[in-house]
């Protein structure tokens, strides 16, 4: 079996299901193979490192070709002085050595880089970064869903950052009256602008309960008052919280993925919010969709230490 140095190779290690993919080159990132296996996270850390090494013995197979290097898309951080994993919703991950027990199941060397940063960094390499702004630097991005992350790329690289934690957005104090959030404190950006905290604001106004879909469908109709008061929540706030990032970052692009990203309102009303808070006469920066949408994480991953 013969080693191509000049493929990428990319796994996102995610809580339901671990993709693995194969791009022809970081110049032409065709895509030579993709495939996923569950990840069974609920049976452990010694079968979720087994289904990874699974998948790669497939991803050999199929391609008839090996690879020095694989990157991975991780559900949280490996903490550069420790060298375990930390902050992962997998919990069995947490407190391990998965980059070194990676390399030794695999054969090959790993870098790891949470799926925020991946994200990032395939918006950059591949995606509508490349596309609309191929002379940006510096770029942030965001994921809005389920929880919220960020995740910074300079020069085509991902800033990891002393404590592993480069990006980290969603954990930012934002409002002294906030939930308390899984990381112990209170009021972070997660517990105000993820899918579940707005439905959850909805219901409290409402006493209903509606999907983030419908809640940004009923806002934009106007015939529902609780719908507008969460979107122009989500809207302020994210003004507030993302004028931290410009302020300290000043980024090139911010590019804004997961499912509450797609709430039209960011754009228009949320931009609007930024100037507010923002160190700035006007707001420049360009807020964008990504491109590249669910399969952001294992592009990326692929593209970690090339």
């Amino acid at each position: 079996m013969m080693f191509d140095r000049e493929n990428l190779w990319g796994i996102d290690l995610g809580g339901t299901k671990v993709e693995g993919v194969i791009l022809r080159s970081a110049s032409d990132p065709t895509v030579l193979f993709r495939d996923r296996l569950p990840t069974g996270a609920d049976q452990g850390y010694d079968h979720i490192v087994n289904q990874i090494g699974l998948l790669v013995e497939k991803m050999r197979q199929t391609s008839a070709s090996n690879t020095h290097h694989i990157g991975f898309a991780t559900p949280g951080i490996r903490d550069p002085k420790t060298g375990t994993m930390k902050n992962c919703n997998s919990t069995a991950l947490n407190g391990r050595f998965l980059k070194e027990d990676l390399a030794e199941r695999l054969g090959v060397s790993v870098t790891l880089a949470n799926d925020a940063n991946c994200f990032a960094l395939a918006e950059t390499r591949m995606g509508v970064v490349r596309d609309l702004y191929p002379n940006a630097r510096v770029v942030f991005g965001v994921i809005m869903g389920t929880g919220v992350g960020g995740g910074v790329v300079v020069d085509g690289k991902v800033i990891n950052g002393l404590h592993g934690i480069g990006g980290e957005w969603g954990h930012n104090y934002l409002e002294e009256h906030g939930d308390e959030c899984y990381c112990g404190k209170r009021g972070c950006v997660e517990r105000i602008l993820s899918g579940p905290a707005l439905q959850k604001y909805y219901k409290s106004l409402s006493g209903n309960s509606l999907t983030m879909k419908e809640i940004a469908e009923a806002a934009a109709s106007g015939d529902d008052p609780y719908a507008v008061q969460t979107i122009q929540r989500l809207t302020d706030l994210f003004g507030k919280a993302i004028s931290v990032v410009i302020n300290i970052l000043d980024p090139d692009v911010i590019v804004i993925g997961g499912g509450v990203g797609r709430t039209e309102a960011l754009y228009t009303k949320g931009r609007e919010a930024i100037q507010k808070y923002i160190f700035n006469n006007s707001v420049e920066t360009p807020i964008v969709k990504p491109l590249l949408g669910d399969s952001a994480g294992v592009f990326g991953a692929a593209y970690l230490g090339r």
